[in-house]
Order: C-alpha cells, then sequence, then structure tokens
C-alpha cells in the first residue's frame, strides 16, 4: 500500500525543500490529530468511501466553478453527495464535481475576478496560499498555470475537503496542488523560497498583525509578490479598529486597518512597492446560507435595520487587496 501523504513528500524533494522535508511527519500528525477534533474520523472515512471513478474526465481549473465532468451512474451521483455534505459546512467554492453543484457560503471566484488582473502572471511560479481553506483559490492558481501550489490551513475539515475535491480532479494538475494541515507559524523560519504568498482572510484573526506580515515576508523568495486580502476600515494612515471581543459575531477579530495604515504597516515591515488594488464592502450575495453551509451568514451578523452596521454596531465588513513586493 502505497504511503498516503507519498506525493507530499516527494514532491517537497523535488522542489528541494529538504529543511521542511523532516517535519513533515510531525506536522502531518498533529494537524490530523484525531483527538483535536471529533469529527475527524468521519471527514476521513467520507473521502475514503468516495467511489472509484471512472478515468475519462474533463477538468476544468481555470473558469469560475472548479468544475470535473465526469459520468456517474444515479447511484454513485447519490453516494458521492451525500458524502461530500458530509464534509459541510463548505465555505469557499463553488465546485461543479460529476455534475454535484456545491454552492459553497462565499463566492470566492468573486474574490478571485478581483485579484486576478493585478497579480503578476502565476505561471511557472511556486505559491504559497496561507489559510487557503477547502483549496478553491489553489485550484485556480494551478488553473493559471503556477508550478506548485502549497495550501497551508489547520483546519482538518479543510484538508479533507481539499482532498475530496483532489480525488475527482485525479492528477489533471500533474499533482501540482496540494494540502498541509498547518499555520503560518509552522513554515520553517526565513524559508525564501515562494515566488508568490496569498494571505486572505487572516490577518484580522492575528493578534500581533505585524509578526503575521513578516512570517508571509519570510517565506518570500527575494523579489516575490504578496497579496493580501483583509477586513479594513475607511480612514486615513492612523485609523485602526480594535473591536471588542466579537466583530460581526465573529470571535478572535483583532485589528482592523484602514487600506492607508495597512500599506504603512507593510512598509514598516520592509515591503516595497505597496499597492491598494480593489477595496469593497461585503455584499450578501457574496456570502450567504446554502444547503451545503446551512449556518448563518453575513445577513445574519448585520444590523437588521442598518446593513451599513454589524449587529455589534461597527462598520460593516469592507475588505481591501494589497500587493506588495519582498526587495530583491
Amino acid at each position: 500500500m502505497s504511503h498516503p501523504h507519498g506525493e507530499l513528500y516527494h514532491t517537497f524533494i523535488d522542489q528541494g525543500l529538504d529543511t521542511w522535508l523532516a517535519r513533515l511527519p510531525e506536522q502531518l500528525a498533529r494537524g490530523l490529530d484525531r483527538n483535536r477534533h471529533g469529527d475527524l474520523p468521519m471527514w476521513e472515512k467520507a473521502v475514503a468511501k468516495l467511489p472509484e471513478l471512472p478515468a475519462k474526465r474533463t477538468v476544468q481549473l481555470d473558469c469560475d466553478t472548479v468544475t470535473v465532468d465526469l459520468d456517474l451512474s444515479e447511484s454513485q451521483h447519490r453516494q458521492c453527495e451525500n458524502l461530500l455534505k458530509k464534509l459541510a459546512p463548505w465555505r469557499k467554492g463553488p465546485f461543479q464535481l460529476g455534475g454535484i453543484y456545491i454552492d459553497t457560503e462565499w463566492r470566492s471566484d468573486w474574490k478571485w475576478q478581483r485579484v486576478a488582473p493585478h497579480l503578476a502572471p502565476l505561471e511557472y511560479r511556486k505559491v504559497l496560499d496561507v489559510g487557503g481553506g477547502s483549496g478553491y483559490h489553489a485550484w485556480r492558481m494551478a488553473g493559471a498555470g503556477a508550478n506548485f501550489v502549497l495550501v497551508i490551513d489547520p483546519s482538518p475539515r479543510f484538508y479533507w475537503q481539499f482532498h475530496a475535491v483532489r480525488h475527482f480532479v485525479g492528477n489533471a494538475d500533474n499533482d501540482r496542488t496540494h494540502f498541509l494541515p498547518v499555520g503560518i507559524e509552522d513554515v520553517p523560519e526565513n524559508l525564501g523560497f515562494f515566488d508568490t504568498v496569498f494571505s486572505m482572510g487572516v490577518l484580522y484573526h492575528r493578534p500581533a498583525p505585524l509578526e503575521h506580515l513578516q512570517q508571509l515576508k519570510a517565506a518570500l523568495t527575494p523579489g516575490g509578490e504578496l497579496v493580501l486580502e483583509t477586513l479594513v476600515v475607511e480612514g486615513d494612515a492612523q485609523t485602526v479598529l480594535l473591536p471588542g471581543e466579537r466583530y460581526a459575531a465573529m470571535p478572535n477579530v483583532y485589528f482592523l486597518p484602514s487600506s492607508k495604515a495597512l500599506c504603512h504597516w507593510l512598509e514598516r515591515c520592509g515591503f516595497c512597492n505597496v499597492r491598494v488594488v480593489d477595496e469593497a464592502v461585503t455584499t450578501l450575495d457574496e456570502q450567504r446560507s446554502t444547503d451545503w453551509m446551512t449556518y448563518q451568514s453575513l445577513v445574519d451578523f448585520l444590523d437588521p435595520s442598518d446593513h451599513t452596521r454589524t449587529i455589534e454596531g461597527y462598520p460593516a465588513p469592507r475588505r481591501a487587496v494589497v500587493i506588495a513586493n519582498k526587495p530583491g
């Protein structure tokens, strides 16, 4: 029987990530420790039970919906849908897998449409996606021609969602896309390896945001590109909101800078060529409850009489995309 993480080990060897390779066994064991999450065995079993699929398939990683076209029998379709639902809630997508449309909470394709035009071309690049969730954006990065894409996210649910999608994609991406269930603090210090690093929807969860920016910079190769997307507020270069215990019903939300303050932070951390490429209020069409994410969503976290405010009275979620470079 082949090693369950064999592809990941081989890829790290091929990429010359020797310093990280030695840490993989411990990181995988910790990230997939069944004591960490009671549902982990159920997710693992759900992915293991996905039926063997026909070799003939058409995979599209470069369109808004990550799509795998293949013929499933009615019973296979039903079985796959039931197993994929066991991995819910699905937050980042959408996916169309063998005729099963996974309508995720986030229209992540809209975010990608806002980000993609401003990126240095991803073709042949080595890419790190920090906090990448189910891996939707990582598949889009592979679809844009990246040579190696690594998602890191400590959530074991997202790890198994990624591998469920991998079951359908097969090796249509030539095994260029991988997932490691760790956080940015588990990336070896001063790695200086990745050409592009994405951190989307992570910074506001960090109690030490400048430390996060330094960690992202350390993972980049000289001249590499950081793509940072985070919650912001309106204001000048000194404006930063530190909410109370919750922001839009989310715990562990810390610093929400203005986009000008965010640029200042990046410059203080030694980034150059810092520019805001997009800023927009999150709409109720972009983040909402669906059959695949049945919990409360954005509309429930806003003031019902004033959607410009959260239920706590803060400005409603507004997101900026900032791109910067590590000096060459």
